[in-house]
């Protein structure tokens, strides 16, 4: 692929001016729970925020204004995880075009909901996003609808990269930009703006560990194809880079990290409860990769939160798995005398210490259990590991024996 195929700073500064009054420009926010831990700044760039929950309606407006009379009357069609499939139904009711949008069945309930929303016609195919791109390619040779790809065109990238420019005028010092990484247009887009003019900026791209596709692209100097990609960061689970992207994130992304399912179900909890934003775990791959890789970023340190579309269901499920990995869940087993009043003498010692006891169960019968002994198990919810070891202290201190901890 020739360099000059790069998307250039100048058509990056014209999506801009296309997308004045279309979208929002999104906030910066202060972390300063990190500032110790980086030795600086680190901000928040709150693209959850933009309209349709995502940065992609910046993309898909660029590309579908681009089109001609005659392409818009022909509709486009996409496919999608969710949130390209919302900027896309978006961008097309605005130009005035029908949208049709093929996604997996698996895909989040709320993010199918506010495409038909958006006017789209969806069709839920298969259950991997792969399955989904081959139907929507299908439909748009069978009825020639302009196939408007997720990462891997330049007015895409275009689109995308004025997140780029934004981050630039906010935060000018800017020392480093993690950037959540799929199929590579959003980085691509931000590097491509950033490096035009402060090329010693260091761009990150983060991918979740069972979806890293750059990885091993990047090894073999070419796209390849992952057999698999499960992950709770279904918007940036994509199994191949796209062509033009990858020559993007080779020519000007400085490296490419992976964070944990365990990262990312902390970072979205960190999100809630020290900035209350919503983010789904793709959007929150950058502040895992800030818990999972500490100081290992210079400051001035700009994560962008590229999505907040997120299913209730899934984010109950993630509040719980980032409450476990933070160790802010505690199970412990004690033994203690069979007596009237122990019981409640336990439950008064747990909130004496804090803790808020989620289950208990009392049994008498275990052969490990002495004569005139029960065991009670408990589920606590404590406020991190350094609780969860007073916790145990304190009881241990009060006489009771315990038999197994795990937190």
């Amino acid at each position: 692929m020739p360099a000059t195929r790069l998307v250039d700073l100048d058509r990056i500064l014209q999506a801009r001016d296309l997308l004045d009054g279309v979208v929002r420009v999104t906030p910066m926010e202060h972390a300063r729970e990190f500032h110790d831990s980086f030795g600086g700044p680190v901000h928040l760039k709150c693209e959850n925020l933009q309209r349709t929950g995502s940065f992609k309606v910046r993309g898909a407006y660029t590309r579908i204004h681009g089109l001609s009379a005659e392409e818009r009357a022909r509709g486009v069609v996409a496919a999608s995880a969710g949130n390209h499939a919302q900027g896309v139904a978006l961008a097309a009711s605005l130009v005035g075009t029908q949208a049709t949008v093929f996604m997996s069945r698996k895909a989040p309930l709320p993010k199918v909901a506010a495409t038909r929303g958006y006017g789209a016609d969806v069709h839920l195919v298969g259950t991997a996003f792969e399955e989904a791109f081959a139907g929507a390619a299908e439909f748009a040779e069978r009825t020639g609808a302009v196939f408007i790809h997720p990462f891997d065109h330049e007015d895409i990238i275009a689109g995308q990269g004025t997140v780029g420019l934004e981050i630039l005028e906010q935060v000018p010092d800017v020392g480093t930009v993690l950037v959540s990484t799929g199929g590579g247009g959003l980085v691509s887009g931000v590097a491509s703006a950033i490096k035009a003019s402060r090329p010693e900026v260091r761009l990150v791209g983060v991918q979740a560990d069972a979806a890293a596709a750059f990885p091993p692209s990047l090894a073999a100097g070419a796209p390849v194809g992952l057999d698999s990609t499960h992950t709770l960061a279904d918007g940036i689970a994509v199994a191949r880079p796209g062509e033009l992207t990858f020559e993007h994130v080779t020519s000007l992304v400085d490296d490419v990290v992976t964070v944990g399912e365990e990262a990312l179900s902390r970072a979205v909890l960190n999100c809630l409860e020290r900035r209350k934003l919503v983010v789904e775990p793709a959007g929150a791959a950058p502040v895992a990769a800030l818990l999972e890789h500490g100081g290992a970023f210079e400051p001035p340190v700009v994560a962008v939160l590229s999505g907040g579309n997120v299913d209730p269901l899934l984010l109950m499920q993630i509040i719980q798995h980032g409450m476990t990995a933070a160790a802010r869940y505690l199970s412990v087993r004690l033994w203690v005398p069979d007596r009237p009043g122990s019981l409640a003498g336990v439950v008064t010692r747990m909130s004496e210490l804090g803790a808020n006891i989620v289950d208990i169960e009392h049994s008498r019968i275990s052969g490990r259990l002495g004569i005139g002994e029960v065991e009670v198990a408990l589920k606590l919810e404590t406020r991190g590991p350094q609780h969860c070891d007073d916790v145990i202290a304190e009881l241990q201190r009060a006489g009771y024996t315990v038999a197994s901890a795990d937190h």
